[in-house]
């Protein structure tokens, strides 16, 4: 009797959680069909999911006609860079959590105190400074304000400090510097915060819109966000357009966190990160 009430709860939860899963994807599968539809069958009505023709048009219109192509190149360079930025952080973190120095728990603070302002605060300052430096309408302009996070290296901190100094030592007293240690020790054990930090960062640069579109005043420096906001106000009634431009947008995140998804769960445990 227990054993069929437990098998109807949990019959209960399956069709909830089949329920609640399309409802969450539909909307994700129905963008993705629309984009393979002519802009007439995406607005017809009533509206179906899946195309009469699967046809490719609105791909060859985003990279030949319109300046996808281009804002994809800027978008890739602002990944790449932001794993440069992840490196950075992991250093700094190192840094913080294993070497002596004057003042380092008040230095440690004061990164800290940084998360506690919203980055839409620091957008004008990070502005008016590049403006000085000649920065703005660059590519240069864009990547540096994100090479640093304090997130990202109170995180890194938090895990290296549960390294053993005594293998740090043994190391030294082996003959490895510093660098070797880095590399050698401290990064591999490391893995799990990486390959967590690493998927957030690719998925922040390549979702980045605000400040690309404050600091670029040329379509040349563009990324895909700001594309496709571009979408919206110039091909207001191509509907499956825009929907190819959001597919563009979203497919290549998926399909990272389905190659990473055994990563992103071992790293937001073992970090605790929620």
């Amino acid at each position: 009797m227990n054993q069929q009430k437990l098998s109807a709860e949990r019959l209960l939860v399956y069709i909830v959680l089949l329920v609640g899963g399309i409802l969450m994807t539909l909307p994700l599968f129905w963008a993705i069909f629309t984009s393979f539809k002519t802009a007439a069958e995406a607005m017809q009505t009533p509206p179906s999911l899946f195309p009469n023709e699967w046809l490719i048009d609105n791909y060859k219109k985003l990279f030949v006609e319109l300046n996808f192509g281009t804002y994809l190149r800027n978008t890739l360079v602002l990944v790449a860079f932001s794993f440069l930025g992840l490196f950075i952080n992991m250093m700094a973190g190192y840094g913080f959590a294993k070497f002596k120095f004057k003042n380092k728990e008040k230095i440690f603070y004061l990164v800290l105190a940084t998360m506690m302002i919203p980055g839409q605060a620091t957008m004008i300052p990070n502005y008016l400074i590049l403006n000085k430096m000649g920065l703005t309408n660059t590519m240069a302009g864009i990547i540096l304000p994100g090479l640093a996070g304090a997130f990202t290296i109170f995180l890194f901190r938090q895990f290296m400090e549960t390294i053993p100094d005594d293998l740090i030592e043994a190391s030294r007293i082996d003959g490895a510097g510093n660098i070797r240690i880095f590399m050698q020790i401290v990064a591999p054990i490391c893995k799990p915060i990486i390959a967590v930090q690493a998927i957030l960062g690719f998925i922040h640069a390549w979702n980045s819109f605000l400040w690309p579109l404050i600091v670029a005043n040329s379509e040349d420096l563009y990324t895909l966000g700001v594309g496709l906001s571009l979408l919206k106000g110039q091909n207001v009634s191509d509907f499956a357009l825009q929907m190819t431009g959001s597919s563009v947008m979203i497919v290549p995140v998926i399909i990272l966190f389905l190659f990473c998804q055994k990563y992103i769960v071992e790293g937001f445990t073992t970090s605790g990160l929620k």
